[in-house]
This record gives structure tokens, C-alpha cells and sequence, in this order.
């Protein structure tokens, strides 16, 4: 039967369920054991897919097309297997799943409460994973805090959920915070036990307390902790503050936290965990031989979060490379013509990033003309191969005007246009590109030299195009489509001849890259920024 795993947090938010989940996830699948991890989250949004990155930071999307929480980004990282729409589920898509059965007569006419047809279907969804033997244990992370009102009908479900299958087959961890207060310099254990005490009344008994801190928790710390909280010493793990998220499944490997696990769930204790790729690559991550920076230009910079697996794609090719990758956040709608070389100036390399919308677009256009110009290393993502596009199209090819038509849709030369099977869509949620695609790569080309292969398959989000009737044009004065979708000629990659790296995709190569797997684009665009830096 397969184990299940929850996971919830008190205190304050931001303690680190989604790093905690994702390092114990590794460890167990270090151990042998076939691991995945699912995220509920309590707003009533369907999905991430419409929030502002300023309300909820970079929206992740899965290989099956999923628009979804950030850390479902963290937990493809670290286990390296991709994640689906199972793995993230929403209070509204609860909701929604329990009206359009009552639209159907699915209740029989029964009056449709929280209790029971909102928990039952919640319960459904922490099924839905383990139901096919495809896992050993499954991991349900519970975003909020416990208290929240939107998360009572989570904590319910879990009560009831482990009363049904049976307290050796589900095991619930606490996230919790133990200050430190400088005044009386010593940490406080009281918020743990306020919030282990409110689970109490909701009729969950925590077996393991995760302790977040800033100073090691001493012996009777945790003792104090165990006694107060009615949990065993040894199920007092200590979570201190780490340089680097992926220093957390060392930590807890420390903590044995994995072995406090399986004993409680009474699974055998397989091998030692095997770890040594990951201390590779922290040993690489710690002691770079070099160091590059890159200026990330992009709309929502104030919030790094909007573009954390850009970032966590730079920590892994940095590492691949023995190289500490600077990112320098870089606001597009500060650059103009007048300075933009003064804000890039001492930059190694450009990545000109996602996002949707009018703002900032034309600092984009002046950072890429910057980098064409003086033949410095740029990589652009999905509007950062339209800008490409658009940037070349005005300052190359003579067409002035030249736009996408999201910008403008009375441009006279639309380069960058909708999709046609998008131009009837009037819904926002989950109806643009999304999910993972093929893509054909021409020989010759630096995309064919980057991966290594002639068929690629990317995940995407996007509504607009390259406009195939410029393409001819384009081609002819060095602009190379060199990645193209087999399926309707949508153009993927462009290329610039006669420059040391200066690459577009339509698609998002940073959704891919994990710490076993760097992807091949960041890898040699940090390469090529290293090089130029170099020569500087």
C-alpha cells in the first residue's frame, strides 16, 4: 500500500515546506524508495496561471501543460522527474470539481457542505497519485499555515484521511518556527507549542516536528519541545539556516529525518542514502574557479521568486561550469536609448526574460540591440525571443515599426503575432500554449551543436508567434530559424550568425533544468558569458 505524507506549517509562512518536502523526497528516493510530492494550496484561484507574479511569484508549468506553484519547480529540481496537473491542486479547482458535480446530480439533491463532499474531495485528490502502485509514498505539502480559515477544510481531510487508511500507512511532519530573541538571548519554544497545540484541537497529533531556526537547538531544547509537544526526542528534527537550498537534503540527512520516516511508517531501511552526485555538485556550487555576470532584464525583477527556476538554471550551469553565475536584476522599463550601455555596462552576458504585456517591452528592444551591437553574449525566453525578433526587424531589416501585435495590433509589419487557434480564445485560465512540445533543430546550427541532437521536446507558455511571413526576410540577413515545431512550422529557436552566442526560444528551457540535469542552453550561454568575460 502506498504511504502517504503531509506536511504543514505554523507560525508563519515562508519557513521552507516546499525545501523540507523536496529534501526528505530526496533522501527517500536516494534510498530506493519511488517518491513523488503534491502541493494544495488554499487560495481560490483555479491555478497560478493568472496571478501577477507579485502575488504569487513564477507560475511553473508541468509537461502535460499544468499552470502551477512555484515549488513544483523546486520538487523537479531536486528529484529530477517531471511533475502533472496531479501535483498541484487548488481550492478552486476543489470547488469547482464538487459545483460541476452538483450541476450534475451527482449529490442526489443532498444539501452540499464542506463536510462532507468538500473534504471527500480533497481526499480524492490525495489519492489520486498513489492509486496506480506507480509510487512507494507519496508527499502532500499544505500551503498556508495552520490556523488559516482557508486551510481548516485541508487539516479536516487529513484527519479523516489518516483515520481511513490507518496510522502506519500516513505520517503528518509540522513546520514549525523556534525564534530567537536577542534581548533575552535564547530561543522560545512557545510559537511551536501554540502551534502544535491548535493541530491538537483540530484533531491532529504531529509525529515529527521540523524546527525552523537561526541557532542549533540544544539538547534540552529539543527535549523541551518532545515533552510539551507529545512527539518523541528523536522526532525533533533541527532546520537551521542554510547557505543554499540544496544544502537542506544533506541537513535533514544529518538530522536523520529519513530514518525517523520509514520507522514511523514501518518501512525497511533500505540502503544508505547514495548522495554522491549531490555532493558533487554542491562541491562544484561552493568552489567555483571563476565567476561571470549576467544582467536578467525583465518586468518583475523587485520579486527574484517571478523567476526562480531562471535563477536555480543559472546556479545548476554555473556549477556545471565551475562557475559562480552573478545575476544582476536589471528593471526593463529604466532602459532607454540614452542608457542603456551605462546600466549593462561590466555584464558578461544578457538574458532578456519572460512576461507578458506592454511594460518594459521597448527596454527590452534597447538591451538586445545593445548586446547585438557589441557582440555580447544574450539568451532570450519566450517574449525575449519576440524582442529578439522585433529588435532585429527595426535596427537590420529596415522595418521601422516593426512590433508584435500584443503590443500593437495596428503595427505594419506584425513580425510577432497571435497564434491562430488562440485568436478566438476570450477565457484567460489555461488557455494559451502550454506544456511540452516537439521541436525540430537544423543541422549546422549552434542549436544542433548545444544539444546535441536533431528532435527536442520544451515546455511552453505563450500566445503570440514569430510571423512566418517574414521569415524568408529574416534568414536572408542572418537571423536563423534554427529550432521549428514539426506539427505547424511554429519557429522555436532563432540564432544570430556571426555573433559569439545570441539565442531566442520561444519555449522555456529553465523548466527543465534540474541539479542532475542542467539544461544545454544555460550550460553554454554561461560558457559563452565565462568566454567573453575572459577575453574582457
Amino acid at each position: 500500500m502506498t504511504k502517504y505524507i503531509f506536511v504543514t506549517g505554523g507560525v508563519t509562512s515562508s519557513l521552507g515546506k516546499g525545501i523540507i518536502s523536496a529534501s526528505l523526497a530526496k533522501l527517500l528516493q536516494s534510498r530506493g524508495y519511488r517518491v513523488t510530492i503534491q502541493k494544495f494550496d488554499p487560495y481560490i484561484n483555479i491555478d497560478p496561471g493568472t496571478l501577477n507574479p507579485y502575488e504569487h511569484g513564477e507560475c511553473y508549468v508541468t509537461e502535460d501543460g499544468a499552470e502551477t506553484d512555484l515549488d513544483l519547480g523546486h520538487y523537479e529540481r531536486f528529484l529530477n522527474t517531471p511533475t502533472s496537473k496531479a501535483n498541484n491542486i487548488t481550492t478552486g479547482r476543489i470547488y469547482q470539481n464538487v459545483i460541476n458535480k452538483e450541476r450534475e446530480g451527482a449529490f442526489l439533491g443532498k444539501t452540499v457542505q464542506v463536510v462532507p463532499h468538500i473534504t471527500d474531495e480533497i481526499k480524492r485528490n490525495f489519492r489520486i497519485l498513489g492509486e496506480n502502485g506507480e509510487y512507494d509514498i507519496v508527499i502532500t505539502e499544505l500551503g498556508g499555515t495552520v490556523g488559516d480559515i482557508e486551510s481548516l477544510p485541508y487539516i479536516e481531510a487529513v484527519r479523516q484521511f489518516r483515520w481511513e487508511i490507518g496510522s502506519n500507512n500516513s505520517l503528518v511532519i509540522h513546520l514549525t518556527l523556534v525564534p530567537f530573541l536577542a534581548a533575552a538571548g535564547e530561543l522560545k519554544t512557545k510559537p511551536t507549542q501554540h502551534s502544535v497545540k491548535m493541530l491538537l484541537e483540530y484533531g491532529i497529533q504531529p509525529d515529527v516536528l521540523v524546527c525552523r531556526t537561526e541557532h542549533h537547538l540544544t539538547n534540552d531544547i529539543r527535549k523541551k519541545i518532545a515533552q510539551f509537544c507529545n512527539v518523541n526526542i528523536n522526532a525533533v528534527i533541527e532546520s537551521i539556516d542554510a547557505p543554499s537550498i540544496y544544502d537542506v537534503p544533506l541537513l535533514m540527512l544529518k538530522e536523520q529525518l529519513d530514518k525517523t520516516v520509514l520507522t514511523k511508517l514501518k518501512l525497511p531501511h533500505k540502503n544508505e542514502p547514495s548522495l554522491e552526485n549531490w555532493k558533487d555538485f554542491l562541491g562544484r556550487l561552493k568552489n567555483p574557479t571563476a565567476d561571470v555576470r549576467i544582467a536578467l532584464v525583465g518586468k518583475y525583477v523587485e520579486l527574484p521568486d517571478a523567476y526562480k527556476s531562471i535563477t536555480e538554471a543559472f546556479i545548476h550551469a554555473g556549477a556545471k561550469q565551475e562557475c559562480k553565475v552573478r545575476v544582476e536584476y536589471i528593471p526593463s522599463e529604466q532602459l532607454t536609448p540614452e542608457n542603456a550601455v551605462e546600466k549593462l555596462k561590466g555584464v558578461h552576458g544578457v538574458l532578456v526574460a519572460p512576461g507578458f504585456g506592454e511594460r518594459g517591452f521597448e527596454g527590452k528592444i534597447q538591451a538586445i540591440r545593445h548586446v547585438r551591437e557589441n557582440n555580447i553574449p544574450f539568451f532570450g525566453i519566450c517574449l525575449g525571443m519576440q524582442c529578439a525578433v522585433v529588435e532585429f526587424g527595426r535596427h537590420v531589416l529596415g522595418l521601422e515599426e516593426a512590433n508584435s501585435t500584443e503590443m500593437n495590433p495596428e503595427t505594419p509589419h506584425p513580425v510577432i503575432g497571435m497564434m491562430e487557434d488562440q485568436k478566438n480564445i476570450t477565457l484567460k485560465g489555461g488557455t494559451m500554449r502550454l506544456g511540452a512540445y516537439p521541436c525540430d533543430i537544423k543541422k549546422g546550427t549552434k542549436a544542433a551543436a548545444i544539444y546535441g541532437k536533431n528532435h527536442i521536446s520544451e515546455r511552453h507558455r505563450h500566445r503570440y508567434e514569430f510571423n512566418n511571413d517574414y521569415l524568408k526576410q529574416y534568414e536572408a540577413a542572418g537571423l536563423t530559424p534554427s529550432g521549428i515545431n514539426p506539427d505547424n512550422g511554429l519557429v522555436e529557436i532563432v540564432e544570430l550568425k556571426n555573433h559569439p552566442f545570441f539565442v531566442g526560444s520561444q519555449f522555456h528551457p529553465e523548466l527543465k533544468s534540474t541539479v542532475a540535469n542542467p539544461h544545454p542552453l544555460f550550460i553554454n550561454f554561461v560558457a559563452a558569458s565565462l568566454a567573453y568575460a575572459r577575453k574582457k
